[in-house]
């Protein structure tokens, strides 16, 4: 992913904001479950566009002394905050409603609400997904969706697309319970509907957090990427030979790349330099992720003087 973007964070927030509001409405008029896990977890969705809109920020605060690669973790590190609100506050909340309304059910009021409501949900939901899946196939390079969300290192706008994915399926399960609790009179429906959603939000923060881990403990670049970057060392005529090459992310869009290269014996070190320039270029231009390059020679002892001045 080229980085973080903006535009589907806002979306999201005014999306789930009057969702959230005409949720919390129907609830009250209705007592339905359901639909106040659903108002629970468009609130929830919120506040976590807003952190992530917080993430973002301290992420681009510059270079210094305590921080010399600079703080682009701090995406990853919010993000991850992200995934445990999900988990805390909207699945498991949205388990406890379903639970307690199986254990003491209530008739559903008035169903019209929660059917005007959720339909609407839907519309606004869907529209802000589209917004997002638009800006995080702008840096999927043509892959499978799965795969993409999987390979992609901007945690905020994949922290979106999961949240309104997830958002989108939520009020798809609302509206199954609230249609069968009506046409059935059963009231159990209810609650199983705030349960499914909460095991489905359960779902999605685990698995989103697992995401954040490998960036937040030290992930590198892909197999895919590393063996491009050793394919350019192995072509280049004045190296002998050169180690695997070690990656690290330092946010969505910023790699440091550290390669033990063994030069030619009968290189000047003018040529040396040279070739450490090439080399470089040929990476960035190859992985554009890649932004901090360390070349370490792995044997200086053999090399001329001549043309070094």
């Amino acid at each position: 992913m080229a980085g973080s973007s903006k535009k589907a964070i806002y979306g999201a927030i005014l999306a789930n904001t009057g969702i959230a509001i005409s949720k919390f409405v129907a609830a009250y008029f209705t007592g339905s479950s359901s639909m106040l896990s659903e108002g629970i977890h468009s609130l929830v969705d919120t506040g976590n566009g807003v952190l992530l809109l917080y993430g973002i920020k301290q992420s681009q605060r510059p270079a210094d002394h305590a921080h010399p690669f600079g703080y682009g973790k701090e995406v990853f590190f919010w993000s991850f905050v992200v995934a445990i609100m999900i988990f805390a506050l909207g699945g498991g909340i949205a388990l406890y409603e379903g639970i307690h309304h199986l254990i003491e059910p209530k008739p559903l009021g008035n169903p019209t609400w929660n059917y005007v409501v959720l339909i609407l949900a839907l519309v606004f939901e869907g529209s802000a997904l589209r917004v997002a899946l638009q800006e995080f196939k702008k840096g999927a390079n043509g892959l499978p969706f799965i795969k993409a969300l999987r390979e992609s290192k901007d945690s905020s706008t994949v922290a979106i697309v999961i949240e309104d994915t997830a958002a989108c399926i939520g009020l798809v399960l609302a509206l199954i319970s609230v249609i069968l609790g009506h046409v059935t009179g059963i009231v159990y429906f209810d609650g199983l509907g705030s349960i499914s959603i909460g095991l489905l939000l359960i779902g999605v923060s685990l698995f989103f957090a697992a995401e954040c881990k490998g960036l937040l403990i030290g992930e590198g670049l892909s197999s895919k990427n590393v063996d491009k970057i050793q394919m350019i060392l192995k072509k280049h005529p004045y190296v002998d030979s050169a180690k695997r090459p070690l990656s690290l992310y330092f946010g969505p869009s910023e790699v440091l790349l550290n390669v033990e290269v063994d030069f030619k014996d009968e290189l000047t070190a003018r040529e040396i330099e040279q070739t450490v320039v090439t080399i470089e270029d040929a990476i960035k231009q190859e992985v554009p992720a890649v932004n901090k390059i360390f070349i370490e020679a792995d044997k200086l002892t053999n090399i001329k003087k001549g043309n070094a001045e």
